[in-house]
C-alpha cells in the first residue's frame, strides 16, 4: 500500500459511521454550536495524531499500541492498551454494524440482526481475501461516503448564514464539551492507519504522511457539514432525528434525495466496518506474533498472506457484540477505551524521548523544552478532560473492560513465566 491508498483508509474510517449517526445527538447537547464540538474534538485529534506520527516512524509495527507501550512501560501495561484497543474495534465494528441494518431496514424492511451478521460475515471475507482487496473495496466505499457528505454541504450551501451558530442548547458550555466527547468517535480512525505499517510501502514516511494528511481533510470535512447541517434544519430538529442526513435531504430537496443519502449511509456505515475489522485483526494478529495471544492468531494464509485466525476470532467477537444496539452508548465506551489509550500514547511519546532518544525518529512531533515534548503534554491533559465529560455508566463500563484487561495480562505474565519466557515489564 502507497501513500494515497493508506490516506484513503484513513480517510474512510474516520468518514465513517460516527458523523452520519451521532450528529443528531451532538447537536442537541451543544445546540447550533455543535461546530465548536467537532473543533475540539479535532484539536484532541492532532495533538495525538502527532504523536501516533512518531511512534510509527519509530516502530513501524502491525501491533502499534502494543509495541509503543511494550517500549516505553513494559509487557504488562501493552497487554491491557492491546486488550482495549482490540475491544474497542470489535464493538465498534459491531455497533457500526448494527446502523448499517437500521438504514437497510428503513429502506427495505429486512430485519435488523441477520443484515448487521451478513455484513460482518461478508467483510470478513473481503479481508481474508488480502489487505490490497481490503484496501479497494475501502477506496470505493470511501468515495461513495465522502459524496454523501460532500451532498450535504452542497445542500446547505444556500442555507448558510440562516443560523445563529453560536447558539447553544439549555445546557450550555457543558453541552458543548458533552458533544466533544460524544462525537469524538467520528474522528476515531487515525490511530487505526499506523496498524498498516506492517503492509504498506516506506512505512516510516508513508504512515505519518498518511496520518496528518487524513485528519487534515476530516477536520474541514466535519465542520462545513456540521454548519450545513443546523442551517437547514436547526439543533432542535437536528436532536429529534435517528437519520439526521435523510432529514436534511427530505427538508431540502425531498423524498428521493432522502433515498439517496440513505443508501450512501450504507456505504459510509459499510465502509467504517470494513476498516474496523482490518485494524482489529492486524493488532490481534501483532499481540500473538509477540507471544501474548496465543500463537494460532499469529498464522498466515499461504495463499492470501492474511492473517487469516486473527481476521476469524475478530469477526466472531463482532458477530457475539451485535446483540449490543445503543450506537451511542457504544460510540462513548470506545471513546473510554480510547482516551485512555491516547493518555497513555502520549506518555510513551514522552517517556522514549528520554529512554530511547538514539532510536531513528523519521518524523518527530515539534515543540520540546529540552527533551521534554509539549503537545503530547498537552494531549494528556486534553484526552483527561474529554475523559471527565463521560456518562458514569459509560465509565463504569470502561473500567470493568479496563480491569478485565488487567486481569488477563495478570494471567498472561503468570503463563509466559511457566513457559520461561522472558518478561519486558
Amino acid at each position: 500500500m502507497g501513500l494515497f491508498e493508506v490516506t484513503i483508509s484513513g480517510i474512510g474510517i474516520i468518514l465513517g459511521a460516527g458523523i452520519y449517526a451521532l450528529i443528531g445527538q451532538a447537536a442537541g447537547l451543544a445546540g447550533n454550536a455543535v461546530w465548536i464540538s467537532f473543533l475540539l474534538s479535532a484539536v484532541v485529534a492532532v495533538f495525538t495524531g502527532l504523536s501516533y506520527a512518531e511512534l510509527a516512524s519509530m516502530f513501524p509495527r502491525a501491533s502499534a499500541e502494543y509495541e509503543y507501550t511494550s517500549q516505553a512501560f513494559g509487557r504488562f501495561a501493552a497487554f491491557i492498551i492491546g486488550w482495549l484497543i482490540i475491544f474497542s474495534g470489535v464493538i465498534g465494528a459491531a455497533t457500526v454494524a448494527l446502523g448499517f441494518g437500521g438504514y437497510l431496514r428503513a429502506l427495505t424492511g429486512t430485519p435488523l440482526l441477520p443484515a448487521a451478521l451478513l455484513l460482518l460475515a461478508f467483510l470478513s471475507a473481503v479481508v481474508l481475501l488480502g489487505i490490497k482487496q481490503s484496501a479497494r473495496l475501502a477506496i470505493v466505499f470511501t468515495a461513495i461516503e465522502a459524496s454523501g457528505l460532500v451532498l450535504v454541504m452542497l445542500i446547505g450551501l444556500p442555507y448558510l448564514g440562516r443560523a445563529d451558530y453560536f447558539e447553544m442548547s439549555p445546557l450550555g458550555l457543558p453541552g458543548i464539551f458533552q458533544a466533544s466527547a460524544l462525537i469524538f468517535f467520528a474522528f476515531l480512525g487515525f490511530e487505526e492507519m499506523v496498524k498498516l505499517s506492517e503492509e504498506a510501502k516506506d512505512p516510516e514516511k508513508n504512515i505519518p504522511k498518511a496520518l496528518i494528511l487524513a485528519i487534515s481533510g476530516s477536520i474541514v470535512v466535519y465542520i462545513m457539514v456540521a454548519l450545513s447541517a443546523v442551517s437547514v434544519l436547526g439543533w432542535e430538529a437536528l436532536s429529534r432525528s435517528s437519520a439526521p442526513f435523510a432529514d436534511i435531504a427530505y427538508s431540502a430537496l425531498g423524498q428521493e434525495a432522502s433515498v439517496v443519502l440513505s443508501v450512501m449511509a450504507l456505504f459510509a456505515t459499510a465502509n467504517t466496518v470494513l476498516l474496523m475489522l482490518v485494524a482489529s485483526s492486524r493488532i490481534i494478529y501483532g499481540m500473538a506474533r509477540s507471544g501474548c495471544l496465543p500463537r494460532i492468531f499469529a498464522s498466515v494464509h499461504p495463499q492470501r498472506q492474511t492473517p487469516w485466525m486473527a481476521s476469524l476470532l475478530s469477526m466472531t467477537l463482532s458477530m457475539a457484540f451485535v446483540f449490543l444496539g445503543d450506537i451511542a452508548l457504544v460510540a462513548n465506551v470506545n471513546n473510554f477505551t480510547v482516551f485512555v489509550t491516547f493518555i497513555v500514547i502520549n506518555a510513551v511519546l514522552i517517556w522514549l524521548r528520554y529512554k530511547k532518544p538514539q532510536v531513528s525518529r523519521p518524523f518527530r512531533v515539534p515543540v520540546s523544552l529540552g527533551r521534554l515534548a509539549l503537545l503530547p503534554l498537552l494531549g494528556i491533559l486534553l484526552n483527561a478532560f474529554m475523559l471527565s465529560q463521560l456518562d458514569w455508566q459509560v465509565v463504569a463500563i470502561g473500567l470493568a473492560l479496563t480491569a478485565s484487561g488487567a486481569a488477563a495480562a495478570v494471567a498472561n505474565r503468570r503463563w509466559r513465566a511457566r513457559r520461561g519466557c522472558q518478561n519486558n515489564d
